[in-house]
């Protein structure tokens, strides 16, 4: 009895601690990535330092909805609104880095191409990804009853994580794009030096650890308020 009654606490302790460690960790990684990485060839100025935000940005974003169409599938088998709650938390986060991610790549459109909005193909169909997970939160504000919305919220985002791998990966290569090559090219491989592919995982890690932290705060928040309805 003992012994089941510490397993929670120690585990407690290392969320704790890597929660403590989480801030200084991307201190480190924000400075690396403006001071150890040579600028990439190709790009004006030190622009291409964009990628240590922008990617990582862009890859929550997958992530994110991925996240919400697991726990909505989850939500339909089992019906259980703590489900509900991380799927609908998810697609709050993603939307949230999805704008994070237009306005990093908009500025860097800027200083590359002279303008903020190219209609790139890769940058059109992001925005129509934005489109479509912000309706699943408009759609969710117009349902009052929670069960019905829970319903229909999650069957929304199934379908709409259907269409999400269309939009971030076939969509913008249907056509010849501005956008500068993927981290992983066509042969399957990460083009990157030594320090860059460094700093690049360490933000792709320090993000992604950002964004489960930020999704617990949410689920436990949309909890407490369900605790507090009449």
């Amino acid at each position: 009895v003992e012994a089941r009654r510490g397993a929670p606490s120690c585990k407690l302790a290392r969320v704790k601690i890597l929660k403590a460690l989480l801030l200084p960790f991307m201190a480190a990684t924000i400075a690396a990535a403006f001071l150890w990485p040579a600028p990439a060839e190709g790009f004006l100025g030190e622009s291409s330092r964009i990628v240590f935000f922008h990617v990582p940005c862009a890859w929550m974003v997958s992530l994110a909805f991925l996240v919400a169409a697991a726990y909505s599938a989850v939500y339909l088998a089992r019906r259980d609104p703590r489900y509900d709650d991380i799927a609908a938390g998810a697609v709050r986060l993603g939307v949230l880095f999805a704008v994070l991610a237009l306005v990093t790549g908009s500025l860097f459109a800027k200083i590359m191409w002279g303008a903020y909005w190219n209609w790139d193909p890769r940058e059109s169909s992001f925005l129509l990804l934005l489109f479509l997970y912000g309706a699943y939160l408009f759609l969710r504000a117009a349902i009052d009853d929670p069960t019905r919305r829970a319903r229909i919220a999650a069957a929304y985002a199934l379908f709409a994580a259907i269409l999400m791998p269309f939009l971030v990966f076939a969509a913008p290569r249907v056509t010849q794009s501005l956008h500068p090559q993927t981290i992983i090219n066509p042969q399957g491989k990460v083009l990157m030096d030594g320090p860059t592919k460094v700093v690049f995982f360490a933000a792709l890690t320090g993000f992604s650890a950002i964004f489960l932290w930020m999704l617990s705060l949410d689920a436990r928040a949309s909890r407490l308020a369900r605790a507090d309805e009449p």
